[in-house]
């Protein structure tokens, strides 16, 4: 059996299933390990981690933890009624519509990031005038519909992830301070930060950054690197604001001081800071990389939502997941008529109604002609139906790109 546990209850002996914190925030090789020594434990505590799961079947036990499915049962109910509070943002045209815009944006935008680190590279500074038209056309591509660039951005590949990430975390960041908000110049130099957060990885080999596999403590170290490297890199670059500098610096500290460079205080980190946090983890943990498999975005947000007890601001987060939605668009869900459907659009007036496209029956094993449900509409007029669950589509063998 799989159980959450606090860090105080682990002893030598018990077989860690996971170690419950995003991939970047600790140094070990595997997250599935038996623990053998005392000097584990304390490398875990050190690591700022506060919970773990353990397997009681290959480990000692804790009789009063809390089992994994209680713990999961728990934080979507809890999810779910954040969700319902709140309406999602305003679209303005339809995700198809977005989609052809959206796409060019993508290309173009990865392009323009891998210029500037291959510039930082060779110690040039960065070139706001390159960089400041591409914030306004990501910017207006979310104004339109925020679903269609950030679904685009989920479909990475292994050579050009460190470009797209950082494409994704501004397009996030830009959406995110647009839902909470904030004023369009806030917007842009939150977009400009969250577009240059990771140039400090220029400085870092590529075998280490595409390494495909856990780091060594050394190579762990040369990645911490990269924010303090980024800044500097950044202070080059006239007319550079305070926001994308402190974005750039303080995106991996974590409200309880576990985090780094300099291990702040949640009362010592910006708003920004916090939200770029947010949305960074958030994308790394859901996408593939050729050493872990990326989440689906609803368990990458129940995660975040697990995590903010210690490493993130709660509301930040609460905030985030009305922005994306509990059940972003690209979602694979199961409805309560026993129909497979993709989400391919947010209601604006409830986030745990969207549009479904519906294709597969589980009930009868058919496949069927896509159909447009829409979740906010009654029995008869498009609707009638229920998100039950989210669903892996490794199970079900699916692409659910594929259908939007």
């Amino acid at each position: 059996m799989i159980k959450c546990i606090d860090v105080s209850d682990l002893k030598v002996g018990m077989f860690v299933h996971d170690l419950n914190c995003d991939w970047a925030s600790h140094p070990f090789f595997r997250k599935s390990f038996l623990l053998k020594q005392d000097s584990e434990i304390a490398k875990i505590v050190e690591a700022g981690i506060h919970e773990v799961y353990i397997d009681t079947q290959k480990g000692l036990d804790v009789r009063h933890a809390r089992t994994e499915q209680e713990v999961k049962d728990t934080l979507q109910q809890e999810m779910l009624e954040i969700a319902s509070k709140e309406p999602s943002p305003i679209i303005q045209v339809s995700f198809a519509d977005e989609m052809g815009r959206a796409a060019r944006i993508k290309t173009q935008a990865q392009t323009l990031v891998k210029t500037v680190m291959q510039d930082a590279r060779l110690g040039k500074a960065v070139e706001l005038e390159q960089v400041d038209p591409m914030i306004e056309s990501i910017t207006e591509s979310v104004l339109r519909n925020g679903g269609a660039l950030t679904t685009l951005l989920r479909i990475k590949n292994k050579d050009d992830y460190t470009f797209l990430h950082s494409v994704s975390v501004g397009t996030l960041m830009i959406a995110f301070c647009r839902s909470v908000g904030m004023d369009r110049e806030a917007i842009r130099q939150a977009g400009l930060g969250g577009l240059l957060h990771d140039t400090g990885k220029a400085l870092v080999p590529d075998e280490i950054l595409n390494k495909p596999g856990r780091l060594t403590d050394e190579e762990f170290d040369i990645i911490r690197r990269h924010p303090g490297d980024g800044h500097a890199i950044l202070l080059k670059t006239p007319g550079i604001g305070e926001i994308p500098l402190d974005i750039t610096l303080h995106h991996h500290e974590r409200v309880d001081g576990s985090g780094y460079p300099h291990k702040l205080p949640g009362e010592q980190i910006t708003t920004m800071a916090k939200m770029a946090a947010i949305v960074d983890v958030y994308d790394a943990i859901t996408a593939d990389r050729c050493y872990h498999k990326g989440m689906s975005a609803t368990d990458g947000l129940r995660k975040l939502y697990e995590w903010s007890k210690y490493h993130f601001d709660p509301k930040l987060v609460q905030a985030f997941m009305r922005c994306v939605g509990i059940y972003p668009v690209g979602t694979l869900v199961l409805l309560e008529s026993g129909k497979l459907g993709v989400v391919v659009e947010q209601n604006e007036g409830n986030l745990l109604q969207p549009t479904v496209k519906t294709f597969f029956s589980t009930r009868s094993g058919v496949y069927q002609t896509p159909e447009l449900v829409n979740l906010a509409k009654p029995l008869g007029f498009g609707g009638g139906d229920k998100i039950v669950s989210h669903e892996d589509p490794a199970k079900w063998k699916v692409n659910p790109l594929r259908f939007l």
